[in-house]
């Protein structure tokens, strides 16, 4: 592809984003939460109660 930018470059101070902030995103972590939450129920009731 042609590059049409015009050698405008990111400023230095702008990094990517990588999985890191998207793992440090409130949303995200109170979904992993309540999923692992309903994992580790689970497992305890095949574990212990059946």
């Amino acid at each position: 592809m042609l590059d049409t930018s015009r050698g405008r470059t990111p400023a230095p101070t702008e990094e990517p984003r990588g999985c890191l902030f998207a793992l440090s995103q409130p949303p995200l972590m109170i979904f992993l939460t309540v999923i692992g939450t309903l994992l580790l129920m689970a497992a305890i009731h095949d574990l212990f109660l059946l």
